[in-house]
């Protein structure tokens, strides 16, 4: 059984836990409408992606 040859201190510890911690998922603007959206996801408001039209949205 591997058993800790030194005490980690509390900057390494603190430096492998904060690798882990939460990110807000980053919103991108619609290159057509300039609507909010994720990256790598279509447009909900004009249904396109990288400058192709995908998806088919009818405009209410």
């Amino acid at each position: 059984m591997g058993v800790p040859k030194r005490k980690v201190s509390k900057m390494r510890l603190r430096t492998r836990k904060a690798a882990n911690r939460w990110h807000a998922p980053s919103l991108g603007k619609c290159s057509q409408c300039a609507a909010p959206v994720y990256s790598h996801t279509a447009c909900p408001s004009c249904g396109t992606y990288r400058g192709r039209s995908v998806l088919d949205v009818q405009l209410a």
